[in-house]
């Protein structure tokens, strides 16, 4: 089942339940109910490296429970374990 990340902009004010069923509902009107996305959790930030590319691999490792290394150009590690605590909470 999909799943998406917000990272919200400084400054948001609003309840984070609208804002992801409003992002739901924005993903079904404009990819339509085939997605079949549902679930989206905000978090501060995302697992990058120091270039600044989303590490979605091990993002999909840790959704999965498999195992996965660390990789050397990981902008900050602590994200990582961040981002399986969220998942677990789901």
């Amino acid at each position: 089942m999909p799943l998406g990340f917000v990272v919200l902009k400084a400054r948001v004010q609003r309840p984070e339940a609208d804002i992801i069923q409003e992002v739901v509902q924005m993903v079904r009107d404009q990819i339509g109910p085939v997605a079949s996305f549902k679930k989206a959790a905000v978090v501060q930030r995302l697992p990058k490296t120091r270039s600044g590319k989303v590490l979605r691999s091990t993002i999909k490792k840790i959704a999965d429970h498999e195992a996965y290394e660390i990789p050397a150009t990981i902008d900050d590690t602590k994200i990582l374990s961040e981002i399986s605590d969220i998942l677990d909470s789901i």
